[in-house]
């Protein structure tokens, strides 16, 4: 390893709370589980629009091209709300109640995509719901990583990562249940189902603000008003802008997989008709969110064990593989199940890895008097990089093919994957 200073993450004293250690010795403590069932019900509340938001646009007859366009400029807003809300927390000392007023946003956006007839209210409503998203991200997670000792972070965020995933299977599978249970009743037009749905999506919304305002402590937080946004920024660890060169080039070809959703929707409608192709692409969304449920935790256990860095450079090689399979099905055109149920697979083992394990690896990089800075330069690089990715790919789909905008995401993502196993290598040697 380097023997620079640069690379040595200072030990910070635990900050205290009602006169004991914010840090507990057991990971799964009430912040954590509470944050963990706060991120299951907001999950149930946005990714159950996710699942259904490629059909309402097929029957609204908006086109793929549109979809990605929305969904890069969400995140992009989420991804520099991030670095805001990083560095007015770490200056103000406040996190809790912009978190409150983060989960809040979702619901509020929800409703006006359910409100839609065309793209102005749809990007509206996703631009709300992700810029609460991106306010309260950044500081949940150090909400959590200051709750916890540092050896068991792989854990803590495994467990969150899986109970936020929790709602995004339950959510997306109670959403698409409905969806068509209720297709056969007597609508004026075909976006009524999908608008119900949207509409039941605002209770579990609700329900996180209450939990997280109920559940969660956030240990005392020292306020640092001579805090400078430009000042702290350049003093973030070298390390770590190299570690945010390998994310953002990951993260460029990382495409929001709502687009995966809808390049499901159609490979299978020629055969099974447009609301069908989008329930069973919905339940493949559901697989890849049961696959991610499912191993985020032992993933979390396997970083603390052999370390969060090789672990996620194997999450990012999956990443890659996605992009690859998907290019692989639309040149077939194929409606194979099975090849369709593997793509959705692998990108919910690969999510597990990259949502856990980043958040790790910034923690054990950054010291603990600016991580709110650095959880919002990592969420500013990803949402960032992913404007990019899924305005691209969506863009390239439309105008050329999916299979040429699928494969440059393919390549930015493997080359991430190299960026990042360079980085790697050169602070082993």
């Amino acid at each position: 390893m380097s023997t620079s200073t640069e690379n040595t993450v200072t030990k910070q004293p635990d900050t205290m709370t009602d006169g004991k250690q914010a840090r507990s010795n057991r990971w799964l403590n009430r912040t954590v589980g509470g944050v963990g069932l706060t991120s299951a019900l907001g999950d149930f509340c946005y990714e159950t629009t996710t699942v259904i938001l490629p059909g309402f646009l097929a029957v609204l007859g908006l086109p793929a091209a549109l979809l990605g366009i929305i969904e890069g400029i969400a995140d992009a807003v989420a991804s520099f709300t991030k670095m805001a809300a990083g560095y007015i927390a770490d200056k103000l000392g406040h996190r809790k109640l912009l978190v409150l007023v983060g989960y809040g946003l979702t619901p509020a956006g929800q409703s006006l995509i359910a409100l839609a007839v065309g793209w102005p209210l749809l990007l509206m409503g996703r631009v709300v719901a992700w810029f609460g998203k991106g306010l309260r991200g950044p500081l949940r997670d150090a909400i959590v990583a200051q709750a916890i000792s540092p050896g068991t972070r792989g854990r803590a965020f495994g467990f969150h990562r899986a109970m936020d995933t929790v709602g995004a299977v339950v959510g997306p599978l109670l959403g698409v249940a409905i969806l068509g249970w209720v297709q056969a009743w007597h609508w004026h037009d075909a976006t009524g189902p999908f608008r119900l749905v949207l509409w039941l999506s605002l209770i579990p919304g609700v329900l996180a603000v209450l939990s997280f305002l109920t559940l969660v402590k956030d240990p005392r937080h020292t306020p640092n008003p001579a805090l400078k946004f430009f000042t702290a920024l350049g003093e973030l660890p070298s390390r770590f802008k190299r570690y945010l060169g390998a994310v953002g080039l990951f993260g460029a070809g990382d495409f929001s997989h709502t687009l995966l959703i809808l390049a499901a929707t159609q490979l299978l409608t020629p055969s099974t008709g447009v609301v069908q192709a989008a329930q069973v692409a919905g339940l493949l969304y559901v697989l890849r969110n049961v696959v991610q449920v499912s191993t985020s935790y032992p993933i979390g256990v396997l970083a603390d064990r052999y370390g969060s860095m090789p672990v996620l450079v194997v999450g990012y090689v999956l990443g890659a593989l996605t992009a690859i399979l998907t290019v692989l099905a639309f040149w077939l055109n194929t409606n194979s199940i099975v090849l369709l149920g593997t793509i959705f697979s692998i990108a919910g083992l690969y999510m597990a890895a990259q949502e856990a394990l980043e958040a790790v690896v910034t923690a054990d990089l950054v010291n603990v008097d600016k991580l709110g800075m650095g959880y919002g330069a990592l969420g500013t690089v990803n949402g960032t990089a992913k404007f990019a990715s899924s305005s691209l790919v969506g863009v390239f789909w439309t105008a050329i093919s999916p299979v040429f905008g699928f494969s440059l995401a393919a390549l930015l993502m493997t080359a991430g994957t190299v960026a990042l196993i360079r980085l790697r290598v050169r602070y082993q040697n």
